[in-house]
């Protein structure tokens, strides 16, 4: 399995230092094939940790439910649900902020008497964070 993983991190690692490179050469090439050729290889490391450690995540499983006082699959599902809809939630919000933030402060600056409709727009962005909270909050509690 450390073997596995220590190739992993030197594709991930060699990738990286194979574009740095091409883009200080200016190296024009297919893009396409470079991204297939990384995705490829990407997607051999994923197959190998899936075979490799497929009886260590059982065993996993296993052991935890048996130490953690009977929590269930369901309940890590939707513990990892509530999370992803807050995440995700925050991750929009901060890039409706971004652009209406933005947008709002050079509208202002131009003309002073629409700071109210520009504090509308920018709250609005923020309530996408408040729905992802309260869909996480209804995961978990019904």
């Amino acid at each position: 399995m450390q073997i596995v993983v220590i190739l992993a991190a030197m594709i991930a690692v060699g990738t990286v230092l194979y574009g740095v490179r091409a883009l200080k050469n200016k190296k024009m090439g297919n893009i396409k094939s470079h991204m297939l050729t990384s995705l490829g290889l990407f997607s051999a490391m994923v197959l190998c940790f899936v075979i490799v450690g497929a009886n260590d995540v059982v065993l996993a499983a296993e052991v935890a439910e048996a130490t953690t006082g009977g929590l269930t699959l369901g309940d890590g599902l939707k513990f990892l649900a509530a999370a992803l809809s807050t995440g995700l939630a925050t991750i929009g919000t901060g890039v409706a902020v971004g652009s209406t933030g933005s947008s709002a402060i050079g509208a202002v600056s131009e003309d002073s008497t629409i700071l109210g409709k520009t504090l509308i727009f920018v709250g609005m962005a923020e309530g996408i964070a408040i729905y992802g909270m309260i869909i996480s909050i209804l995961i978990l509690f019904v």
